[in-house]
């Protein structure tokens, strides 16, 4: 661990120059005595480390040295995997290991490609999870994610709508989908995804499992996603929306909204003389469709299909029932 630390210590100094021992000690999450007994470790095996006194000093090393002592261990490497997500990569327990990966990689460049590397990390952030909503707790993610690396059979306790079930699975990925993490497993013949946190309790087999050769993690999960997207989004929806409605649509329902507007607009059809238009929007179940078109209160009518009408129409009745 301290071989680790006094290397992370050297490349810090050599990417970016001066440093005071407050600003290593915060880096490297020790105390500063510990940032002094490191510098002292490295001077003492013949890294030229330099302390400069005063308001502006700190450590740093004798102008032109460099160190190439760049080697990525495993964790490092597969770190570097989630660079523009040092949140998940915590999660995972990866933390620690993409900060070293990042400094070493940035020492191995060259000049050039390092100052175009930290022109893109200044310019460019990658944030995971979703608006208004906090992640789900994941306590169990560092051992199903071992499970994964290691191959090993998990009995899981899960909580499903129906009530908790265990089962017993052979975890074949972990995926990241707008601050969720799902596992894909296989249970018994059949391949299915579950949400992380609602794992209830994990314990990870000694047993292993062969993974299935043709099984490709990224391929699955867009291949199922679209299944998915498919089975919600199967009803459309007839409507006839104001011209304020129509600067909500895209808001309300995004990609499919701005479609909807696309195809009436370019049949150039079913305006009505106020203004309002005629469009056909692909929407989820009636159940969510309800709860969404709500939220356009009387900027939309909904005249089709029947089932979808009614439902919106006892619900409208229903709140105004309650507010009098």
């Amino acid at each position: 661990m301290r071989a680790d630390r006094l290397l992370s210590l050297l490349l810090l100094l050599q990417n970016r120059g001066r440093m005071t021992a407050p600003e290593l000690a915060a880096e490297l999450e020790v105390s500063i005595r510990t940032v002094y007994r490191d510098v002292e470790a490295l001077g003492a095996s013949g890294v030229p480390v330099l302390a400069d006194r005063g308001p502006a000093g700190g450590y740093r090393l004798m102008d032109g040295y460099r160190t190439r002592l760049t080697g990525l261990t495993d964790a490092q490497a597969g770190s570097l995997f989630l660079a523009g997500a040092p949140g998940p990569a915590a999660e995972l327990g990866l933390g620690a290991d993409l900060a070293a990966a990042q400094l070493k990689l940035r020492a191995a460049l060259p000049a050039e490609l390092a100052v175009r590397a930290e022109r893109i990390r200044a310019r460019f952030h990658l944030d995971a999870p979703a608006w208004f909503r906090d992640a789900d707790p994941v306590p169990h993610l560092g051992r199903i994610a071992r499970a994964v690396w290691d191959q090993n059979v998990l009995n899981a306790d899960y909580d499903r709508p129906a009530g908790p079930v265990r089962r017993e699975l052979h975890p074949l990925g972990l995926v990241l989908k707008g601050g969720i993490w799902y596992l894909v497993a296989r249970a018994g013949e059949a391949l299915r995804t579950y949400r992380v946190g609602r794992f209830l309790a994990v314990d990870v087999l000694a047993d292993t499992f062969e993974r299935p050769d043709d099984f490709v993690l990224a391929a699955h999960w867009a291949e199922s996603s679209g299944r998915l997207r498919a089975a919600l989004n199967a009803q459309t929806a007839r409507l006839r929306v104001s011209p304020r409605g129509r600067t909500l649509l895209p808001v309300r329902f995004g990609a499919a909204g701005t479609r909807a507007l696309a195809a009436a607009d370019a049949t150039g059809e079913g305006v009505d003389a106020d203004g309002w238009a005629r469009v056909e929007l692909t929407v989820e179940t009636t159940s969510v469709a309800v709860g969404d078109l709500l939220g356009l209160g009387a900027e939309i009518e909904v005249l089709g299909p029947p089932e979808l009408r009614r439902a919106l129409a006892e619900a409208a009745t229903a709140l105004a029932d309650l507010y009098g």
